[in-house]
């Protein structure tokens, strides 16, 4: 079902195998279930009482979907991609933009189920939201974080050409942790031409969602 008055759900990016569309309500039960336990909630949402560690995890995907929609404005977004591989949903990616029509500078975050990891397929979604970011909606620079000891996830990101860009202290589940930063310029993303690996489409009518003009 096409909505013209939210384009945003016709948007389509693709990267080999690998495809990614924006989330819509009906997907939420099925990442609820989906969401492996190792990925890091914000250990500043507060749990229920009475609930268990797998309920407040479905809570938040509710309300993470429902808190971006809600309050997206061109001036602060966040994106979440449902992310499809040989015909099943593995994952999530998310980019998000605060105060993109000035900074132009995206964040990203995401997940895969177990049983994808190890086939390129974290590259490849990260590659095609860094495409939508770089080459249609006009980002100067994309940024990433991870904890130092994920050593998957600063894989993906400096297979994809990010330099390290600091190190901060974070609060986590299990206490303070270091957090490494990230950071991959328009220009190094062009040098490496991994953009024209990358089918992106739908983008025109979403464009002032972004701040951005119609091309």
């Amino acid at each position: 079902m096409r909505l013209p008055d939210w384009p945003l759900f016709d948007l389509r990016l693709r990267c080999g195998g690998v495809g990614l569309r924006p989330v819509r309500e009906d997907d939420l039960a099925l990442l609820g279930e989906l969401q492996p336990d190792d990925y890091e909630l914000d250990p500043r949402f507060p749990a229920y009482n009475g609930h268990s560690g797998e309920q407040h995890r479905r809570r938040l995907v509710y309300q993470s979907y429902w808190r971006s929609m809600g309050t997206w404005s061109p001036e602060a977004w966040s994106l979440e991609l449902l992310v499809e591989y040989a015909g099943e949903v593995v994952g999530l990616q998310g980019i998000e933009g605060d105060d993109y029509p000035t900074l132009r500078t995206v964040d990203s975050h995401s997940w895969l189920v177990p049983r994808a990891r190890r086939q390129g397929i974290g590259v490849a979604m990260r590659q095609a939201a860094l495409a939508l970011a770089f080459d249609r909606l006009g980002a100067v620079a994309a940024v990433t974080s991870a904890r130092r000891d994920n050593a998957a996830s600063l894989g993906v990101s400096r297979h994809l050409g990010y330099r390290d860009n600091g190190v901060s202290l974070n609060h986590a589940a299990d206490g303070v942790i270091e957090l490494q930063h990230l950071r991959l310029t328009a220009a190094e993303w062009r040098t490496s031409g991994l953009g024209g690996e990358v089918e992106v489409d739908g983008v025109e009518p979403c464009l002032p969602w972004f701040g951005l003009g119609r091309a």
